[in-house]
């Protein structure tokens, strides 16, 4: 598990890490350039929205010469109109006022309750129960192969993503926050549900957990003969890859990925890369070879973003990058109806086109990725095309996976609206009256309401 001496000799190689939240953010978006009251904007939204970054982020990865429009900056930065004008003046104002922490928490969560915390019934419809119809904490089983585990130590990330869809996660109401350190209840719910063949650590990031801690969580799944795959859904390698390379305990943690892989268990790295940018600095390289060098699949994934990464030059330099390093393509995302998405979001006829300029840029080994793909509460749905069929146009989808293992695989069509950012903003084509998941209207028409025996 040698280092190679380019990444050993990075200016972060071996610096401990040091974190950046709300009290650094007005030095720091001075560096931007930011005028006073453009500054104050930043941090009104950083009272409703959470905030953090860190120091390879900010001397690595950030080019201070182009911000505040530099990519990475506006992936860590809040900015000041994801938030309605209204609101930011309202929160600026107290801020300005010296308004007390108990005043601007009450006004934050007012306007955290109108940016639905929880999306795709992540609280109500994933929630699984034991007999006595408790909630199982920490837990979701949304569809049948696969369950996700939030551990609580985990429940934090090494920097924060401005597009965020789990935002929910690191501020607000506790009672939103999905968390649990019961291992063993976890293990016993994996064990009595045979159609579980994979388990999903996720939150916040795991790998934000040390060796020591995460080696609980996985360790005892490895005695499970129908499980298949362990994934981790994690931000480090772009965020802090110092956790693979220099880290005091990065050699337990490649050696626990090996265990992994011995057990004879898939070990799926599910890593998160928003911009081809973090791929550039050789310590991230580094800890991409040496994870896979454990055996583990690092499979890439991210969310288009406006402004950030929407436009197919980007996609493609990303998608050849990964595969050049040994990784898969694997999910384009649209970004989910939470949060400030009325910011980021791209329509999804325009996802469409960018994912296939690039799609049919790259050669086949990058075509293991799959997108435009929303994860809405039926399942994940692929944009497939758009098309004209019988003189309607339309948009051509399917369910990559559902509630519903019925609905996989079957593709629908919806009428084509340029302005449809989301699976709700659709409606059914070619004289249908209701999308597949949806309970028939009775008189024609499509009501929009989910049929809870298709969830």
């Amino acid at each position: 598990m040698s280092v190679t001496p380019d990444a050993a000799q990075s200016p972060s190689a071996g610096r401990r890490f040091r974190a950046y939240t709300t009290k650094h953010l007005d030095e720091l978006t001075a560096r931007a350039g930011l005028a006073a009251d453009e500054r104050l904007a930043v941090r009104a939204v950083a009272t409703v929205l959470p905030f953090r970054v860190n120091s390879y982020v900010v001397d690595e990865l950030i080019d201070w010469d182009a911000a505040p429009d530099d990519p990475i900056y506006k992936l860590v930065f809040p900015q000041a109109d994801m938030l309605p004008q209204e609101d930011v003046s309202r929160i600026a104002d107290l801020l300005s006022a010296g308004a007390d922490r108990k005043e601007l928490n009450q006004a934050a969560n007012q306007v955290r309750a109108t940016l639905n915390p929880h999306p795709a019934g992540q609280m109500d419809l994933n929630v699984p129960t034991k007999g006595n119809e408790e909630p199982i904490p920490g837990i979701q089983h949304k569809y049948n192969e696969t369950v996700l585990f939030f551990p609580k130590q985990g429940q934090t990330c090494h920097a924060y993503c401005t597009y965020c869809f789990r935002w929910a996660q690191f501020v607000g109401d506790a009672d939103l926050k999905f968390a649990s350190s019961e291992i063993d209840q976890m293990v016993e719910y994996v064990r009595s549900h045979p159609e579980v063949t994979s388990v999903l650590f996720t939150g916040g990031d795991p790998m934000i957990m040390g060796e020591g801690v995460i080696s609980k969580y996985i360790e005892p799944l490895l005695e499970i003969d129908h499980l298949e795959a362990i994934r981790i859904g994690t931000k480090a390698l772009g965020y802090w890859p110092q956790r693979f390379v220099t880290d005091p305990d990065a050699d337990d943690t490649l050696r626990l990925f090996e265990k992994v892989v011995e057990s004879g268990k898939n070990l799926a790295f599910m890593a998160h890369f928003s911009h081809p940018n973090e791929m550039a600095p050789e310590l991230v390289q580094e800890a991409v070879r040496r994870v896979r060098n454990t055996g583990a699949v690092i499979r890439t994934q991210a969310p288009m973003i406006r402004t950030i990464n929407d436009d197919a030059a980007t996609w493609e330099s990303m998608w050849r990058t990964h595969l050049r390093h040994g990784m898969v393509p694997y999910y384009m995302f649209v970004e989910r109806d939470t949060g400030p998405q009325d910011y980021f979001a791209v329509p999804l006829a325009e996802a469409y086109d960018i994912f296939r300029t690039a799609y049919q840029n790259v050669s086949g080994l990058a075509r293991t990725v799959r997108g435009p793909s929303m994860s809405a509460t039926p399942g994940k749905v692929c944009v497939d095309g758009v098309t004209e069929i019988a003189g309607e146009k339309v948009f051509v989808l399917h369910f990559i996976q559902a509630r519903d293992p019925e609905l996989v695989g079957r593709p629908f069509f919806a009428k084509y609206d340029e302005k449809a950012a989301w699976l709700f903003d659709l409606k059914p084509a070619l004289g249908a009256t209701h999308f597949p998941w949806e309970v028939p209207p009775e008189g024609g028409g499509s009501n929009g309401l989910i049929d809870p025996t298709r969830l």
